[in-house]
């Protein structure tokens, strides 16, 4: 696991040629078919080279959730097992990575009435504002969902108003067992965030290059997606959008996915930093591969022993 533009995709890859591994993608982008730029989706090449599970098994129109990826990681780790092989989990969404490895949090389900008359006061108020009641409600959940991240605030105030107790304090409980596997956990946390940072950029450029933006439009242009559509709130999709409806200029609609990725790659640190039991490694080193094969080698020792 790590932040986002830090290699882990190359290095679950080289891992699973190494170890005759299978690899279990923990994203909640690639689950999506048609977006495969602007997600870093592994290529057909990379993915003809070593099985890949997870990615692809969702329309954007519809939602995944951690409570399906659990179900369906569960599955492609007993199928990979079955066939003598290493399960290999890479991805950067750590509330999956949490339903996997804890169990899930005890939330209740969608109400479309309360989230109607939040899309309504949205619309008058804004979303800021209703990021700001939130704050009140549920000051941790507010801290980490920033103040337009619409599909965001309205599941935090949802939660909040439905069970009159904060998305945070409900999802720090763990409900149902974890998953029955032992786990070695390796987060890839780099030493100069400023590298990061710029590879952030320099990626994105690359995947404009590559043809995101047609990609984007391509999805908002379907008669069944729209800007709240949750696969089109992800980082870089929803900034381009802006650009696609005409609220700003392109030159600005790249500024601002740079931004946001980089701040998600923040909340992911922030994030890892919680976790216990995770060995932390250098994404940039020159010897990553070996290093990380290493653990994985003395950990199923230490197991087998």
């Amino acid at each position: 696991m790590g932040p986002t533009a830090t290699g882990k995709s190359a290095l679950g890859l080289a891992l699973a040629e190494r170890l005759d591994g299978e690899i279990v993608s923990v994203d909640s982008a690639l689950v999506y078919r048609g977006m495969d730029i602007g997600t870093a989706k592994p290529t057909a090449a990379e993915r003809a080279r070593v099985p890949h599970h997870l990615i692809d098994v969702a329309d954007p129109a519809e939602t995944y959730s951690a409570a399906r990826f659990r179900e369906d990681a569960i599955a492609a780790m007993q199928a990979i097992g079955a066939r003598g092989r290493l399960p290999l989990l890479v991805g950067g969404t750590m509330l999956y990575f949490r339903a996997l490895l804890q169990g899930l949090s005890p939330l209740p389900p969608r109400d479309p009435a309360l989230r109607a008359r939040l899309d309504a006061q949205a619309a008058v108020e804004g979303w800021p504002s209703l990021h700001a009641r939130l704050a009140a409600l549920d000051p941790e959940a507010a801290a980490r969902i920033q103040p337009r991240d619409a599909q965001r605030i309205q599941r935090a105030m949802e939660v909040a108003l439905v069970t009159g107790h904060p998305l945070s304090e409900l999802q720090s409980r763990q409900s149902g067992p974890p998953a029955p596997w032992r786990f070695l956990t390796v987060a890839l946390i780099p030493a100069d965030r400023g590298r990061l940072a710029g590879g952030i950029a320099t990626r994105f450029d690359r995947m404009m290059e590559r043809g995101l933006l047609d990609e984007v439009r391509a999805l908002y242009g379907r008669d069944d997606l729209d800007e709240r559509t949750p696969a089109l709130r992800a980082v870089g999709y929803r900034q381009l959008i802006d650009h696609l409806a005409g609220r700003c200029g392109l030159a600005e609609s790249r500024e601002r996915a740079v931004i946001a990725t980089r701040q998600l790659a923040r909340r992911q640190l922030v994030w890892l930093r919680r976790e216990r039991a995770v060995q932390i490694v250098e994404p940039f080193a020159e010897h990553l591969v070996e290093d990380v094969e290493a653990r994985i080698i003395e950990a199923i020792d230490r197991g087998a022993g």
